[in-house]
């Protein structure tokens, strides 16, 4: 039984997320606590791992989930049911592409989910900043000023524009994974 509302979990997540790995992280986080399936600090250390893996960060998020609370076969089935309708719909829209999207409704609808799919984005990237730069899981919490992952967002960002600027050249988004996992080792395991 547990297997099967894991699997009915993400196969929900799957099908009501639009936009991407990054457009479900919002409705994961949500998911995942609200269920006491994770720790928000659990949750955070899953997103830094599955965003530094191959693959995309929802299915990772899925499979790294789904092993936390059920072994392999947790992972199978987690993994399993997020890609299951994007896979589903996939072909449905492959099939009848070229006619879909002369619709006007289609592209109203299109057209109504991207600002959405921004806005889960943003709210999700400013949860995880406050509460990896500020220590506040919500209003009422005690602040707890992280000036060591301050010191290294500012690096990462002078290393990214300095480059796109000084070098004419954007930096490799593996380099800067690797530079800022340098960089954590640094401040974090030495300082």
């Amino acid at each position: 039984m547990f297997y099967l509302r894991l699997f009915l979990l993400f196969l929900e997540i799957g099908a009501v997320s639009f936009g991407g790995g990054y457009g479900m992280l919002s409705v994961i986080r949500d998911q995942v606590l609200s269920r006491g399936m994770l720790t928000e600090e659990q949750l955070m250390n899953f997103i830094a791992v599955a965003e530094s893996t191959p693959g995309p960060i929802a299915i990772n998020m899925a499979t790294f989930i789904g092993a936390s609370q059920g072994g392999f076969l947790g992972a199978l089935l987690a993994t399993l049911g997020v890609i299951l309708p994007a896979f589903t719909i996939i072909l449905l829209v492959a099939a009848i592409l070229k006619n879909l999207l002369k619709y006007e409704g289609v592209q109203g609808f299109l057209g109504g989910v991207r600002p959405a799919v921004a806005a889960l984005i943003l709210a999700t990237a400013v949860t995880m900043g406050i509460r990896t730069f500020f220590g506040l899981g919500n209003v009422y919490g005690e602040c707890s000023f992280n000036y060591k992952g301050l010191i290294i967002l500012g690096v990462l960002i002078a290393v990214g524009l300095g480059s796109k600027y000084l070098l004419k050249k954007k930096v490799s988004p593996i380099l800067m994974i690797l530079f800022s996992a340098v960089l954590g080792i640094v401040f974090y395991g030495l300082i």
